[in-house]
């Protein structure tokens, strides 16, 4: 299954406390796919050293970038899908060009995506996730 995880879901998901190092261990354990583009693991080193020391971080940015189970998207077109934070437009094309299965977000700005016949993208909260996970195999 390929995801795209927002920077907001991707901060609680690594400690061993959270309710949602699940995600953490899903994607450790192969079960899921990271989908990224260069845009977004900026995003996310940028972010996640507000919380975290920098060693960390570029552990974490280093493991995304040298495991099996991540795809880079090279994101080709962009659509501009979302007006009230266009900075959330990398993590929707990333989703449209990677075929990712599902976006995860707790961001309200995507939800302008669920009302959207085309293109398709199911952006589901972490919590919804969470649920979906345990039903995969």
């Amino acid at each position: 299954m390929k995801i795209v995880l927002d920077t907001n879901c991707l901060i609680v998901c690594f400690p061993a406390t959270s309710p949602y190092h699940c995600l953490w261990k899903a994607f450790r354990d192969m079960q899921i796919t990271l989908c990224y583009t260069t845009d977004m693991l900026f995003e996310y080193s940028e972010i996640l050293t507000r919380f975290y020391h920098q060693h960390f971080v570029n552990d974490i940015i280093n493991e995304l970038l040298l495991s099996p189970n991540v795809k880079k998207a090279n994101n080709y077109y962009r659509w501009n899908l979302i007006t009230f934070d266009p900075d959330d437009n990398k993590f929707a094309d990333c989703a449209l060009n990677a075929g990712a299965d599902y976006l995860v977000t707790n961001d309200r700005h995507f939800n302008v995506l669920k009302s959207l016949d085309f293109p398709p993208i199911k952006v589901v909260n972490i919590e919804d996730f969470k649920s979906i996970l345990k039903f995969q195999p």
